[in-house]
């Protein structure tokens, strides 16, 4: 039998502009947890929300440390979770950090943050990725436009719209070193993206993309009605964004680096089945089918 697909893309046929199947809050807007009824509104209505200084300067600074610690251990690339800048050899990520790092499996479990997930997706959450970007100063390449939704549910097989992000800068976001861009609105639109998936992508995707983003008219046609935000914040900001929301960002060409952790929490009723390219499954560090709910940090 052959499998629905809500969202297909990478099918073979022409790019096109489908509008979202899912909705973007879950449940209802109600002040339930942390996050008040003006952002919840917020964030449903720009699919994006940016909340300055949610950890505090302690908290920071360790896993600013511990970010420094894992780039450090891991210079030359050897293990399967490094990925590595194209061109310079320098760290450009490090994937399932909440399983290797005590500080961001903590980070991960955060109360506030996982009850600011939960309002969202209005049910238990397991994290499908984890991974810290680095940024180098005068080195950091771009991050092309793209929606995370896509890759995911193409590559990994996550069948619906119920997962999110959490962005926490470790270094300061300003608006000239190569901050995370986002196009206000672009989670109601699904970009299907032409091509056929090739075998292995995720080897040469995660240093640079090439399947899976958007034609120039797509973006264009996007950015035309939404606009483009860049929140830029010091250290400790957060910003949570839905898997939809088309975003990217710069290189890196000032003195200043710039590093942030990301937490992706998808739902466990959102649970990966067999990806949608008919290829196997993305590594487990990359993509975990590992859908235990997660319980806050005590």
């Amino acid at each position: 039998m052959t499998r629905s697909d809500a969202y297909p893309s990478r099918v073979g046929c022409d790019a096109r502009i489908l509008p979202r199947k899912d909705p973007v809050l879950h449940g209802s807007i109600t002040p339930t947890g942390p996050l008040s009824v003006d952002q919840l509104e917020s964030f449903d209505r720009a699919g994006f929300l940016a909340i300055e200084e949610f950890f505090d300067d302690a908290e920071t600074l360790a896993f600013r440390d511990e970010a420094t610690r894992l780039r450090e251990s891991h210079a030359g690339g050897r293990a399967p979770e490094v990925i590595i800048e194209p061109g310079s050899g320098e760290v450009r990520s490090v994937f399932a950090v909440h399983r290797s790092s005590a500080a961001f499996r903590g980070l991960a479990r955060h109360p506030r943050l996982l009850a600011a997930v939960v309002q969202i997706l209005a049910s238990a959450a397991y994290i499908h990725q984890s991974r810290i970007n680095y940024k180098p100063a005068f080195r950091g390449r771009e991050f092309y436009w793209h929606s995370d939704f896509e890759t995911w549910h193409v590559e990994d097989g996550m069948p619906r719209m119920r997962a999110v992000s959490a962005s926490i800068s470790l270094l300061e976001n300003n608006v000239h070193n190569g901050p995370l861009m986002l196009v206000p609105g672009s989670h109601r639109h699904y970009v299907s993206c032409a091509g056929r998936t090739p075998e292995r992508h995720y080897e040469q995707s995660l240093r640079q993309q090439e399947y899976g983003v958007p034609e120039p008219d797509a973006l264009e046609e996007l950015v035309g009605q939404g606009g483009l935000v860049a929140p830029v914040g010091a250290p400790g900001s957060l910003v949570l964004f839905d898997c939809n929301t088309m975003h990217g960002s710069n290189g890196n060409i000032t003195p200043w680096p710039r590093s942030n952790v990301f937490v992706v929490y998808n739902s466990v009723e959102n649970a990966l089945e067999e990806p949608f390219s008919g290829q196997p499954p993305r590594p487990e560090h990359i993509a975990s089918r590992d859908f235990t709910p997660l319980e806050a940090a005590g």
